[in-house]
Protein backbone atom coordinates (compact mmCIF):
# COMPACT_ATOMS: atom_id res chain seq x y z
CA UNK A 1 0.00 0.00 0.00
CA UNK A 2 2.85 2.13 0.67
CA UNK A 3 4.30 2.27 -2.94
CA UNK A 4 0.36 3.54 -4.27
CA UNK A 5 1.55 7.00 -3.56
CA UNK A 6 4.93 7.38 -4.80
CA UNK A 7 3.56 5.75 -7.98
CA UNK A 8 0.93 8.82 -7.99
CA UNK A 9 3.58 11.50 -7.78
CA UNK A 10 6.01 10.33 -9.67
CA UNK A 11 2.99 10.42 -12.68
CA UNK A 12 2.51 14.29 -12.37
CA UNK A 13 -1.03 15.54 -12.36
CA UNK A 14 -1.58 14.33 -16.21
CA UNK A 15 -1.52 10.90 -14.74
CA UNK A 16 -3.40 11.75 -11.74
CA UNK A 17 -6.17 12.67 -13.84
CA UNK A 18 -5.80 9.67 -15.84
CA UNK A 19 -5.83 7.40 -13.29
CA UNK A 20 -9.26 9.47 -11.43
CA UNK A 21 -11.30 9.44 -14.31
CA UNK A 22 -10.56 5.26 -15.13
CA UNK A 23 -11.33 4.41 -11.45
CA UNK A 24 -14.92 5.06 -11.76
CA UNK A 25 -15.27 3.05 -14.88
CA UNK A 26 -13.26 0.27 -13.56
CA UNK A 27 -15.69 0.49 -10.61
CA UNK A 28 -18.85 0.06 -12.87
CA UNK A 29 -17.78 -2.46 -15.13
CA UNK A 30 -17.01 -4.43 -11.78
CA UNK A 31 -20.48 -3.79 -10.17
CA UNK A 32 -21.97 -6.48 -12.33
CA UNK A 33 -19.81 -9.17 -11.69
CA UNK A 34 -19.52 -8.78 -7.89
CA UNK A 35 -23.72 -8.29 -7.93
CA UNK A 36 -23.94 -11.80 -9.93
CA UNK A 37 -23.30 -14.54 -7.33
CA UNK A 38 -26.16 -12.34 -5.42
CA UNK A 39 -28.47 -12.06 -7.88
CA UNK A 40 -27.82 -15.81 -8.81
CA UNK A 41 -28.55 -16.75 -5.16
CA UNK A 42 -31.63 -14.35 -5.20
CA UNK A 43 -32.97 -15.77 -7.95
CA UNK A 44 -36.50 -17.45 -7.46
CA UNK A 45 -36.93 -21.33 -6.95
CA UNK A 46 -40.11 -23.74 -7.78
CA UNK A 47 -40.33 -27.57 -7.42
CA UNK A 48 -42.98 -30.14 -7.82
CA UNK A 49 -43.54 -31.83 -4.12
CA UNK A 50 -44.69 -35.58 -3.97
CA UNK A 51 -48.42 -34.25 -4.16
CA UNK A 52 -47.80 -33.03 -7.54
CA UNK A 53 -48.21 -29.38 -6.05
CA UNK A 54 -45.49 -26.93 -7.38
CA UNK A 55 -44.07 -25.40 -3.93
CA UNK A 56 -42.63 -22.01 -5.72
CA UNK A 57 -40.11 -19.42 -3.52
CA UNK A 58 -38.92 -15.74 -4.37
CA UNK A 59 -35.32 -16.77 -3.81
CA UNK A 60 -33.76 -20.08 -2.04
CA UNK A 61 -34.88 -20.62 1.67
CA UNK A 62 -32.79 -18.92 4.44
CA UNK A 63 -34.82 -20.06 7.35
CA UNK A 64 -35.88 -23.91 7.04
CA UNK A 65 -37.78 -26.07 9.45
CA UNK A 66 -38.06 -30.07 9.25
CA UNK A 67 -40.91 -32.05 10.45
CA UNK A 68 -39.39 -35.62 9.87
CA UNK A 69 -35.87 -36.70 11.34
CA UNK A 70 -34.86 -38.08 7.03
CA UNK A 71 -35.97 -35.00 5.88
CA UNK A 72 -33.01 -32.91 8.45
CA UNK A 73 -30.74 -35.55 7.40
CA UNK A 74 -31.57 -35.32 3.68
CA UNK A 75 -31.57 -31.46 4.14
CA UNK A 76 -27.50 -31.86 5.14
CA UNK A 77 -26.77 -34.14 2.50
CA UNK A 78 -28.03 -31.50 -0.16
CA UNK A 79 -25.65 -29.16 1.11
CA UNK A 80 -29.03 -26.82 2.75
CA UNK A 81 -28.28 -28.10 6.74
CA UNK A 82 -26.72 -24.66 7.50
CA UNK A 83 -30.36 -23.31 7.10
CA UNK A 84 -32.12 -26.04 8.69
CA UNK A 85 -33.29 -23.74 12.10
CA UNK A 86 -35.77 -26.51 13.52
CA UNK A 87 -36.48 -30.23 13.51
CA UNK A 88 -38.23 -33.10 15.37
CA UNK A 89 -36.57 -35.09 18.20
CA UNK A 90 -34.79 -38.37 17.00
CA UNK A 91 -32.63 -35.89 14.58
CA UNK A 92 -29.77 -36.89 14.97
CA UNK A 93 -27.97 -37.63 11.71
CA UNK A 94 -25.66 -36.06 10.96
CA UNK A 95 -24.20 -35.15 14.32
CA UNK A 96 -24.95 -31.06 13.77
CA UNK A 97 -28.45 -32.16 13.74
CA UNK A 98 -28.44 -33.15 17.31
CA UNK A 99 -27.71 -29.02 17.89
CA UNK A 100 -30.89 -28.01 15.92
CA UNK A 101 -34.06 -26.68 17.87
CA UNK A 102 -37.00 -29.17 18.65
CA UNK A 103 -40.46 -28.45 17.75
CA UNK A 104 -41.55 -31.75 19.15
CA UNK A 105 -42.16 -35.16 17.55
CA UNK A 106 -43.01 -36.02 14.00
CA UNK A 107 -46.42 -36.86 14.87
CA UNK A 108 -46.86 -34.82 17.54
CA UNK A 109 -45.69 -31.25 16.86
CA UNK A 110 -45.70 -27.76 18.22
CA UNK A 111 -47.52 -25.29 15.95
CA UNK A 112 -46.43 -22.80 18.06
CA UNK A 113 -42.75 -23.39 17.87
CA UNK A 114 -42.65 -23.91 14.31
CA UNK A 115 -44.49 -20.17 13.98
CA UNK A 116 -41.74 -18.83 16.40
CA UNK A 117 -38.87 -19.71 13.94
CA UNK A 118 -40.33 -17.94 11.06
CA UNK A 119 -39.34 -20.36 8.77
CA UNK A 120 -39.60 -19.62 4.60
CA UNK A 121 -39.81 -23.17 4.20
CA UNK A 122 -41.07 -26.10 6.41
CA UNK A 123 -40.76 -29.87 5.03
CA UNK A 124 -43.01 -32.20 5.50
CA UNK A 125 -43.42 -36.07 5.68
CA UNK A 126 -46.86 -36.77 3.87
CA UNK A 127 -47.76 -40.02 5.65
CA UNK A 128 -46.26 -39.40 8.97
CA UNK A 129 -47.33 -35.86 9.84
CA UNK A 130 -50.32 -35.94 8.19
CA UNK A 131 -52.43 -33.17 5.42
CA UNK A 132 -54.15 -31.43 8.68
CA UNK A 133 -51.12 -29.93 10.02
CA UNK A 134 -49.83 -29.26 6.36
CA UNK A 135 -53.06 -27.88 5.43
CA UNK A 136 -52.88 -25.67 9.03
CA UNK A 137 -48.95 -24.25 7.91
CA UNK A 138 -50.12 -23.35 4.21
CA UNK A 139 -53.40 -21.59 5.73
CA UNK A 140 -51.26 -19.58 7.87
CA UNK A 141 -48.97 -18.51 4.45
CA UNK A 142 -45.49 -21.03 5.02
CA UNK A 143 -44.20 -22.64 1.99
CA UNK A 144 -44.66 -26.32 2.68
CA UNK A 145 -42.81 -29.06 0.45
CA UNK A 146 -44.32 -32.70 1.37
CA UNK A 147 -42.08 -35.67 0.55
CA UNK A 148 -43.19 -39.08 0.27
CA UNK A 149 -40.64 -41.22 -0.61
CA UNK A 150 -42.14 -44.87 -2.42
CA UNK A 151 -39.32 -45.88 -4.52
CA UNK A 152 -35.66 -46.09 -3.92
CA UNK A 153 -35.34 -43.28 -7.27
CA UNK A 154 -37.40 -40.88 -5.24
CA UNK A 155 -34.77 -40.53 -2.90
CA UNK A 156 -32.47 -38.50 -5.02
CA UNK A 157 -35.05 -36.67 -6.88
CA UNK A 158 -35.71 -35.37 -2.94
CA UNK A 159 -31.88 -34.36 -3.19
CA UNK A 160 -31.84 -32.79 -6.15
CA UNK A 161 -35.03 -30.77 -5.46
CA UNK A 162 -33.83 -29.48 -1.72
CA UNK A 163 -30.72 -28.63 -2.87
CA UNK A 164 -32.36 -26.49 -5.33
CA UNK A 165 -34.50 -25.00 -2.04
CA UNK A 166 -31.81 -24.51 -0.28
CA UNK A 167 -29.39 -22.77 -3.21
CA UNK A 168 -27.19 -25.42 -3.20
CA UNK A 169 -28.53 -27.36 -6.28
CA UNK A 170 -24.86 -28.78 -6.89
CA UNK A 171 -24.23 -30.39 -3.95
CA UNK A 172 -28.24 -31.78 -4.06
CA UNK A 173 -26.96 -33.20 -7.49
CA UNK A 174 -24.06 -34.47 -6.43
CA UNK A 175 -25.53 -36.39 -3.33
CA UNK A 176 -28.37 -37.89 -5.78
CA UNK A 177 -25.96 -38.90 -8.75
CA UNK A 178 -23.41 -40.83 -5.89
CA UNK A 179 -26.76 -42.54 -4.71
CA UNK A 180 -27.93 -43.45 -7.82
CA UNK A 181 -24.46 -44.83 -8.80
CA UNK A 182 -24.48 -46.88 -5.27
CA UNK A 183 -27.78 -48.60 -6.31
CA UNK A 184 -27.10 -49.65 -9.71
CA UNK A 185 -24.15 -51.59 -8.42
CA UNK A 186 -25.74 -53.60 -6.11
CA UNK A 187 -27.40 -56.92 -7.15
CA UNK A 188 -26.88 -60.56 -6.11
CA UNK A 189 -24.12 -63.03 -8.70
CA UNK A 190 -26.27 -63.78 -11.46
CA UNK A 191 -27.93 -66.88 -10.95
CA UNK A 192 -28.13 -66.87 -7.71
CA UNK A 193 -31.00 -68.14 -5.51
CA UNK A 194 -33.90 -66.55 -4.86
CA UNK A 195 -34.61 -66.38 -0.99
CA UNK A 196 -37.75 -65.90 0.56
CA UNK A 197 -37.15 -62.74 3.41
CA UNK A 198 -39.08 -62.10 6.19
CA UNK A 199 -38.71 -58.79 7.18
CA UNK A 200 -39.36 -57.75 11.21
CA UNK A 201 -39.98 -54.58 12.11
CA UNK A 202 -41.34 -54.85 15.34
CA UNK A 203 -42.07 -57.90 18.02
CA UNK A 204 -46.02 -56.72 19.66
CA UNK A 205 -47.63 -56.16 17.49
CA UNK A 206 -45.58 -58.09 14.89
CA UNK A 207 -45.12 -55.64 12.18
CA UNK A 208 -43.35 -56.20 8.57
CA UNK A 209 -43.08 -54.49 5.39
CA UNK A 210 -45.70 -54.44 2.18
CA UNK A 211 -44.29 -54.18 -1.11
CA UNK A 212 -44.68 -50.85 -1.42
CA UNK A 213 -42.49 -49.92 1.02
CA UNK A 214 -39.07 -49.05 0.30
CA UNK A 215 -37.16 -52.26 2.42
CA UNK A 216 -39.13 -54.62 0.13
CA UNK A 217 -37.49 -52.60 -2.88
CA UNK A 218 -34.07 -53.35 -1.53
CA UNK A 219 -34.80 -56.94 -0.62
CA UNK A 220 -35.76 -57.44 -4.35
CA UNK A 221 -32.38 -55.56 -5.78
CA UNK A 222 -30.46 -57.30 -3.31
CA UNK A 223 -32.26 -61.04 -4.98
CA UNK A 224 -34.39 -61.73 -2.20
CA UNK A 225 -38.65 -61.75 -2.49
CA UNK A 226 -40.06 -60.11 0.49
CA UNK A 227 -42.52 -62.84 2.24
CA UNK A 228 -45.52 -60.24 2.32
CA UNK A 229 -44.70 -58.44 -0.88
CA UNK A 230 -48.47 -59.35 -1.79
CA UNK A 231 -49.84 -56.55 1.08
CA UNK A 232 -50.43 -53.00 -0.24
CA UNK A 233 -49.95 -51.25 3.02
CA UNK A 234 -46.35 -50.08 4.29
CA UNK A 235 -45.99 -51.80 7.57
CA UNK A 236 -48.83 -54.22 7.64
CA UNK A 237 -49.95 -56.25 11.07
CA UNK A 238 -48.72 -60.23 10.27
CA UNK A 239 -49.39 -62.73 12.84
CA UNK A 240 -46.80 -65.57 13.67
CA UNK A 241 -49.26 -68.14 12.38
CA UNK A 242 -48.76 -66.45 8.73
CA UNK A 243 -44.81 -65.86 9.01
CA UNK A 244 -44.57 -70.09 9.72
CA UNK A 245 -47.05 -70.70 6.78
CA UNK A 246 -45.07 -68.84 4.48
CA UNK A 247 -41.66 -70.71 5.93
CA UNK A 248 -39.28 -67.75 5.38
CA UNK A 249 -35.97 -68.29 4.55
CA UNK A 250 -33.96 -65.72 6.28
CA UNK A 251 -35.33 -63.43 8.76
CA UNK A 252 -34.22 -60.02 9.41
CA UNK A 253 -35.26 -57.39 12.08
CA UNK A 254 -34.33 -54.15 12.77
CA UNK A 255 -35.76 -53.28 15.86
CA UNK A 256 -35.78 -49.84 17.59
CA UNK A 257 -31.74 -49.59 18.35
CA UNK A 258 -28.31 -50.47 17.11
CA UNK A 259 -27.84 -54.19 18.68
CA UNK A 260 -30.04 -57.13 17.44
CA UNK A 261 -33.34 -57.04 18.96
CA UNK A 262 -33.88 -59.90 21.34
CA UNK A 263 -36.84 -61.24 20.23
CA UNK A 264 -35.22 -62.23 16.88
CA UNK A 265 -34.11 -65.48 19.17
CA UNK A 266 -37.97 -66.44 19.97
CA UNK A 267 -37.94 -67.61 15.98
CA UNK A 268 -35.40 -70.68 17.34
CA UNK A 269 -38.05 -72.08 19.31
CA UNK A 270 -39.68 -73.27 15.30
CA UNK A 271 -36.73 -75.57 14.50
CA UNK A 272 -38.11 -76.75 11.39
CA UNK A 273 -38.19 -73.28 10.04
CA UNK A 274 -36.47 -72.93 6.86
CA UNK A 275 -34.39 -69.24 8.52
CA UNK A 276 -34.20 -71.45 11.83
CA UNK A 277 -32.79 -74.38 10.44
CA UNK A 278 -29.96 -72.98 8.14
CA UNK A 279 -29.62 -70.53 10.90
CA UNK A 280 -30.31 -67.30 8.69
CA UNK A 281 -31.77 -65.02 11.41
CA UNK A 282 -29.97 -61.63 11.25
CA UNK A 283 -30.43 -57.80 13.22
CA UNK A 284 -30.26 -55.03 11.21
CA UNK A 285 -29.26 -51.21 12.71
CA UNK A 286 -32.90 -49.68 11.73
CA UNK A 287 -31.06 -46.22 10.88
CA UNK A 288 -29.54 -47.41 7.91
CA UNK A 289 -32.34 -49.07 6.31
CA UNK A 290 -35.93 -47.52 7.45
CA UNK A 291 -34.77 -43.84 6.71
CA UNK A 292 -35.07 -42.68 3.35
CA UNK A 293 -31.58 -41.00 2.87
CA UNK A 294 -28.19 -41.80 1.10
CA UNK A 295 -27.67 -43.79 4.04
CA UNK A 296 -30.06 -46.20 3.03
CA UNK A 297 -27.67 -47.38 0.54
CA UNK A 298 -25.30 -48.63 3.31
CA UNK A 299 -28.58 -50.34 4.67
CA UNK A 300 -28.80 -51.84 1.01
CA UNK A 301 -25.35 -52.74 0.99
CA UNK A 302 -25.86 -54.80 4.52
CA UNK A 303 -29.09 -56.77 3.33
CA UNK A 304 -27.25 -58.00 0.16
CA UNK A 305 -24.40 -58.93 2.27
CA UNK A 306 -26.70 -61.08 4.32
CA UNK A 307 -28.57 -62.56 1.56
CA UNK A 308 -25.31 -63.76 0.36
CA UNK A 309 -24.23 -65.28 3.44
CA UNK A 310 -27.91 -66.80 3.62
CA UNK A 311 -27.15 -68.39 0.68
CA UNK A 312 -24.35 -69.98 1.00
CA UNK A 313 -25.90 -72.35 3.91
CA UNK A 314 -28.69 -73.62 1.23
Amino acid sequence: MEHCPRRASAGGRGSQHRSHGAAPARRAWLLPVLLLPAMLTAAPVSVVDSRGKTVSLPAPAERIVALAPHLAENLFAAGGGGRLVGTVAYSDHPEEARDVPRIGGYNALSLEAIIALQPDLVLAWGSGNGAAIVQRLETLGLPVYVDEVRDLARIGETLVQLGRLAGTPARGEAAAAALAEGFAALGPPAGSRRLRVFYQLWHDPMQTVGGSHLISAVIERCGGKNLFADVPSLAPRVSREAVLARDPEVIIASGAGRETPPWLADWRRFPRLSAVAADALYGLNPDLIQRPTPRLLDGARAVCALLEKARSRY
